[in-house]
């Protein structure tokens, strides 16, 4: 039956999106305009629509930017989804639950999503929804059945104040949506719903802390949109750092650590193979469970506070060892002579295979494939997929997992890493950014680039920058590589991430940028409003010190 997860009485015209749409990065926050270029309604708008989509993609920033919409009254008025979603419908749950923002967010199965695919308007009420000739009922989605701790009911009732009674209250209700019958205890957060998009990210985040919300269980935060210490002497003007660093503030009192990375896999205390952790920033989701093993879900933000503030998550998804399965085998060529721009390649082009399911890799036995690597394949593959984890056979700790009977075959040959480098290379051959550290660089990459350009010097008409975190800030600079870097000219800015940050520190004058990440690579054009060039970390380098990218593909690609 057709489900209804966040009630609201609306109508308007349908936009279908035949793919999912990730809204950080794919949408204008204050207009509703599709700016994802590599999208197939790029340009148009789903400001008051009824939108469809399979499932949303991509970042879980995503929430923030709908409840932003919301704010700007450049929200869809409905969202109707095929498969189970949870980004956008905790966006949609908290502007109901807190400034009564009204999103509908209904569920149907495969033969009613058709059936209204075909439709160019619709009317939605709490329990039915009408298209034309077509109608269905809608069952609310409701925590009744769900089976709660005694804990769980204390901070449900309101026993432990305000903040965790809301924040109990979205969890159960995000429990019930997602098919959840009970909640488990999370060892750890990393937040993500620090990064300023808009002003409803700040006035989430101040109306919980001026309620008193504090942390139960260790929580680290995510890149934030400004470098916290220094961005007014970098010419950030306060109509954006104050909002900005006003945001990452309130997490810090709320008693998250000001952590202020995208890759908080490279801290020192990593999570281990098996550990239930509650993580959102979507590279990072992926790497924790491909690479390392841990259990989380891709939580949206806003789902992050509420999980921190309770320490309990809904029992679903990945947390659940049969959802861990590969659904689809991907077999892949390898090339001869592979550098590590094949990396990130390769995950953009699994995810795009695999937008909706995890995938088992298959013929990278013959590769030894770095941690950094690793973490270049888990951030591509993000902006493709919704999954939230993939397997690499004979690389990967779960890779020997029993594969779904349902599962099917594909193949990447040589020809699509072609299709990938020129849809990734479509910027002019003159340089004026170099851009590394999409997810942030890690010390060893900081030292390999360091490596490359000393004793060399960055071009007169580019500026190269590397954004990390303050713990690797911190390591570079005790062992000398930072000094080695910023001697050949390329400045290095911890707190933010190229998906987060804005002029001045984005050069205003730059047209083209090249880049290593295929994160990046898929995100900048809409971003940044700048033509991309990508290229390995050595190809990098090379465009650093002469300001023009190599206009062939490497070698391997023939």
């Amino acid at each position: 039956m057709a489900k209804i997860i966040v009630p609201a009485a609306v109508e308007g015209p349908i936009v279908v999106c035949t793919e999912g749409l990730s809204f950080w990065g794919g949408v204008d926050a204050l207009t509703g305009k599709i700016i994802d270029a590599h999208h197939p309604l790029h340009g148009q708008s789903i400001a008051g629509k009824i939108v469809m989509m399979p499932t949303s993609r991509g970042s879980c920033t995503g929430s923030g930017v709908l409840l932003g919409l919301s704010f700007a009254q450049a929200a869809p008025r409905a969202l109707i989804f095929r498969e189970n979603e949870d980004i956008l419908t905790l966006g949609a749950m908290v502007a109901a639950q807190m400034f009564e923002k009204s999103i509908a967010v209904i569920r149907l199965d495969a033969t009613e999503y058709d059936l209204l695919a075909q439709q160019e308007a619709a009317a939605i009420t709490p329990s039915r929804l009408t298209a034309g000739p077509v109608a269905w009922d809608l069952e609310a989605v409701t925590a009744e059945a769900l089976e709660l701790s005694e804990t769980d009911r204390e901070m449900l009732s309101g026993a432990q104040g305000a903040p965790r009674q809301l924040a109990m209250k979205i969890v159960t209700t995000m429990a019930a949506a997602q098919g959840a019958t009970k909640l488990i205890d999370v060892t750890r957060v990393h937040i993500d719903g620090c990064i300023y998009a808009s002003d409803a990210f700040v006035t989430f985040a101040r109306k919980m802390a001026d309620m008193g919300a504090r942390v139960r269980i260790p929580t680290t935060m995510n890149a934030i949109s400004v470098d916290h210490a220094n961005w007014r002497s970098q010419g950030v003007p306060d109509s954006f750092g104050l909002p900005a660093s006003t945001l990452a503030d309130a997490y810090v009192e709320m008693g998250a650590a000001p952590s202020f990375t995208c890759a908080p896999y490279l801290l020192d205390d990593q999570p281990v193979k098996g550990e239930d952790i509650a993580w959102a920033e979507s590279n990072a989701v992926i790497y924790a469970n491909s690479v390392l093993g841990a259990r989380t879900v891709k939580h949206a933000d806003f789902m992050d506070l509420c999980i921190a503030l309770t320490g309990r998550a809904p029992q679903s998804g990945v947390y659940l060892t049969d959802n861990r399965a590969p659904r689809r085998v991907i077999d892949v060529t390898v090339p001869d002579g592979i550098d590590d721009a094949f990396w990130p390649m390769l995950g953009w082009l699994v995810g795009k295979l695999a937008s909706d399911r995890i995938p088992l890799i298959r013929g990278l036995e013959v590769t030894t494939p770095s941690d950094d690597d690793l973490k270049a394949l888990c951030a591509a593959y993000g902006t493709t997929s919704a999954s939230p984890m993939l397997h690499i056979a004979g690389v990967t700790p779960e890779a020997d997992l029993p594969v779904a009977t349902d599962a099917d075959h594909l193949e990447i040959t040589a020809n699509d890493f072609a299709q990938v480098w020129a849809e990734f290379n479509k910027g002019d051959a003159k340089v004026d950014l170099v851009a590394l550290g999409s997810p942030h660089f890690s010390q060893t990459e900081c030292e390999a680039f360091a490596a490359l350009i000393a004793g060399k010097t960055v071009h007169a008409d580019v500026t190269a920058i590397i954004t990390l975190g303050r713990g690797t800030l911190a390591k570079i600079r005790s062992n000398g590589t930072a000094a080695i870097l910023e001697a050949a000219g390329v400045t290095i800015v911890p707190d933010i991430c190229w998906c987060s940050i804005s002029e001045p520190v984005f050069p205003p004058s730059a047209k083209v940028l090249m880049t290593n990440s295929g994160k990046y690579a898929h995100y900048a054009p809409g971003l940044s409003n700048r033509a991309v060039r990508f290229g390995s970390l050595a190809q990098c380098m090379e465009t650093a010190l002469s300001g023009t990218a190599t206009a062939a593909p490497p070698a391997w690609i023939g």
